[in-house]
């Protein structure tokens, strides 16, 4: 069986990666900011492990969706938290993990 592809349908005017790109991070487009926004709304804190990060640091902190679904980005940022490299890392290990260890 073959997956479906998450990739935009063709239209008439074909647009190149580096346009597409371009129009995504678009300071109007809800999808580029997201990250900006969710540092604004829960600060420089990693929601899990309490890590405290400052402006210099900042680039250590990523944005989890709660949901697994990177499109579903509410203005009010309930579908974020704020982690850190670290603790995002472990967070989408442990599925992985559990699925390893239960399969004996």
């Amino acid at each position: 069986m073959r997956h479906k592809t998450r990739w935009p349908k063709v239209t008439a005017e074909k647009k190149s990666v580096e346009e597409l790109l371009k129009e995504m991070k678009k300071p109007g487009s809800t999808d580029a900011n997201y990250r900006e926004r969710s540092l604004k709304i829960h600060g420089l804190i990693c929601a899990k492990c309490g890590r405290e990060f400052d402006l210099s640091t900042k680039n250590l902190l990523t944005v989890h969706h709660r949901d697994g679904n990177h499109k579903n980005n509410p203005p009010d940022g309930s579908n974020w938290e704020n982690l850190c490299i670290y603790c995002h890392d472990d967070e989408h290990s442990r599925g992985v993990l559990g699925d390893y260890l239960t399969k004996g």
